[in-house]
């Protein structure tokens, strides 16, 4: 199985992606890195003109870079940057919205989590349109997460899997995050770049329940599959997913890959990430089909 970096779901400065992807290429052992902007077009431009130096960094760290498409698409421009992304032939295009499919008819392709694979009738469909790889929605009780690994080992589609990070919900044409501060999205002044992990939101009495960032809703806590990695190998899962955070993900990659060498156990692997002080609860009860908020031992 091998352990992957999705694409940053957040508005960062240029300065901390650089960084961020520095110490990914000379310190993390991850395999695969998924790069790009997938949630708001709108911050796109500022980081763009550096993604394939940050994809040739990786690279020649020995980490394959994998080009993300946006999840929502809307505009013309938004349909121009996906068809640019789809048009790429030196690597691999993870497709993150319908509307992407078109552009990339006749390609081989990956297929993000915001392509709501829930079944395997909807896999062969797309595994038959060109789709080599799958990642999985995080609601996916793990029994239906080894019923998709089956169907992927019989398709030859490789299955992806999130093991760590907040989880993502939804997605809408609003911007909840200038709202949050009374803006608008068309003036949004990039106001959620004030909240490196997303814009935490509360119940009526006061719980942290779900967190926001942009156009996306998020989970509050972080989903931490690190005790069941050794079954989802198990099932034949082929990839296990990190979501980047500001928290140290070098020290994240590292500790899920120990678990998958089988160095440490996965209750080992789950206090070493206590011990990084992440500012959220674990959880993993969608996977044991519970509340998805709920920590399952």
């Amino acid at each position: 199985m091998k352990l992957t970096l999705g694409p940053i779901p957040f508005h960062w400065s240029n300065d901390r992606k650089f960084d961020f992807y520095a110490r990914i290429a000379d310190e993390a052992p991850v395999d695969e890195v998924y790069l790009g902007e997938v949630i708001c077009s709108k911050r796109a431009p500022f980081f763009e003109p550096h993604w394939d130096e940050v994809a040739e960094r990786l690279e020649k760290a020995g980490k394959k870079a994998i080009f993300a498409t946006l999840t929502e698409v809307v505009l013309k421009r938004e349909r121009k940057a996906t068809r640019d992304i789809c048009e790429m032939d030196e690597r691999e295009i993870e497709i993150n919205s319908n509307g992407a499919l078109e552009a990339i008819a006749g390609r081989a392709h990956r297929l993000g989590p915001m392509m709501n694979i829930y079944n395997e009738a909807t896999l062969a469909w797309h595994a038959g349109h060109g789709a080599t790889h799958a990642a999985l929605p995080v609601e996916l009780p793990g029994r239906s997460v080894a019923v998709m690994a089956e169907e992927g080992a019989r398709l030859g589609v490789g299955i992806e899997v999130q093991v760590f990070g907040r989880g993502s919900l939804a997605v809408s044409a609003r911007c909840y995050h200038a709202r949050a501060h009374n803006r608008i999205k068309d003036n949004c002044q990039y106001v959620c770049e004030a909240e490196p992990d997303g814009l935490v939101l509360d119940t009526l009495d006061h719980q942290p329940f779900l967190a926001i960032n942009g156009i996306q809703t998020l989970s509050h806590s972080y989903l931490n599959l690190i005790g069941e990695v050794p079954a989802l190998a198990k099932m034949g899962v082929t990839h296990a997913r990190l979501v980047p955070h500001s928290q140290d993900m070098v020290a994240v990659a590292e500790t899920f890959r120990a678990v998958m060498d089988e160095r440490i156990d996965g209750a080992e692997g789950r206090a070493r990430l206590d011990a990084l002080g992440i500012p959220a609860p674990f959880s993993n009860g969608f996977y044991h089909g519970k509340p998805g908020h709920m920590l399952v031992a």
